[in-house]
């Protein structure tokens, strides 16, 4: 089972290889700052006169497809983000797309606590629910505000009505980052959700069906000291599904099988899976909803797939996006078209305000090999 499903995100992933960039110029969509969706233009102009408007501190850096639309988070990292989760058509005629807030204007209100504060990561899970990690911290690359307790919500797509709500408050530290998000179900149909707390070198376990949850407290081997990045990828194996993890700074990569998790087995159930190439810093991506895992290394803009029933070594990994200079991806996604998608964008200049006037350069497209490589 789990080779159809690698051999599957192959020809997925690889379904443009014939092809230069040119030719998907038509599912190539710039979004920015600059061209957001308002109710009207008077509204424009009292969030840009008060400050609550400043397009060039506004980044897109998580995305998810459902059906024809992309789903983008907008994470408040400094003021002037009018909204924090919003959305496009791919059927969008013209690579300049337009943000409107999802699931509405009234959701990403500043300081409303039944709102989104600060959406740092999403998941849509197989029941067509879109999962929104809101870490109720606003610009935290300025001068961190917390607006409200850290919770998850999830959005019934098919509705765009919040179906669920929460507080993660009991679940979390003074050191909490909250960072990565995946939905899990398990065999009895109930949800779990898997949320990585970097700085407390946790992963929170939340039994979404009986609302309750617990921490994973991570060995030391795992763990690592510093600000770093805790990713999560949860993969679907022959065997059940399996969540990898590691810290942006760590030489190894780490599973747990979900069992351990529901059960409230993990700590004991957690396996290396792997070590990086020497020198490598490895961001992990995201999934083909199978057996892969794609990713880039720190500060390079190639894309790689990695079949995880593989040993994780160099001479198992393969290229399937050539990248340039100016962006660097942040997620890979499947969807629209059954293609992997890719939202790329400058971070490292947005990190160091050296973006300019005009903004963030955010591109979402298929991911696609050039003729050269």
């Amino acid at each position: 089972m789990f080779k159809l499903l690698f051999l599957a995100s192959i020809v997925i992933a690889q379904s443009w290889a014939h092809y230069d960039r040119s030719s998907v110029t038509d599912l190539s969509f710039k979004i920015s700052g600059s061209h957001l969706e308002f109710p009207c233009e008077s509204t424009k102009n009292i969030y840009f006169s008060s400050g609550r408007y400043i397009s060039k501190n506004i980044i897109g850096t998580r995305m998810q497809i459902y059906k024809d639309e992309a789903i983008v988070a907008l994470p408040r990292y400094k003021h002037g983000v009018p909204f924090t989760l919003g959305k496009f058509s791919l059927k969008t005629r013209g690579c300049q797309a337009t943000l409107s807030p999802f699931p509405c204007w009234s959701m990403q209100e500043e300081g409303n606590c039944e709102a989104i504060q600060s959406a740092v990561d999403i998941y849509l899970d197989q029941n067509e629910i879109l999962w929104i990690l809101d870490a109720g911290i606003v610009n935290t690359l300025e001068q961190p505000v917390r607006r409200c307790p850290p919770k998850v919500l999830g959005i019934d797509m098919k509705t765009g009505q919040v179906i669920k709500l929460f507080d993660l408050t009991t679940l979390t530290s003074s050191e909490t980052r909250l960072q990565y998000i995946v939905i899990d179900y398990a065999v009895d149909g109930k949800a779990y959700a898997y949320i990585s707390d970097a700085g407390a070198g946790t992963i929170i376990v939340y039994n979404i069906f009986e609302e309750k949850g617990y921490r994973v407290v991570l060995p030391k081997a795992v763990c690592h000291s510093g600000k770093d990045v805790l990713y999560l990828n949860l993969i679907h194996k022959s065997c059940g599904n399996v969540l990898f993890f590691t810290y942006l700074a760590s030489n190894k990569i780490f599973s747990v099988k979900s069992e351990n998790l529901q059960s409230g087995q993990a700590a004991g159930a957690i396996v290396e899976a792997g070590i990086k190439p020497e020198g490598n810093q490895i961001v992990f991506l995201g999934t083909d909803n199978g057996a892969a895992i794609f990713f880039r290394n720190k500060g390079e803009s190639d894309i790689y797939i990695w079949n995880t029933e593989s040993c994780f070594k160099s001479d198992n990994f393969l290229l399937v996006q050539k990248g340039n200079e100016c962006r660097l991806s942040t997620q890979v996604v499947p969807g629209y078209k059954r293609l992997m998608w890719t939202i790329e964008s400058n971070f490292h200049d947005f990190v160091s305000n050296t973006v300019g006037c005009l903004g963030s350069s955010i591109v979402v497209h298929p991911l696609v090999k050039t003729c050269d490589n």
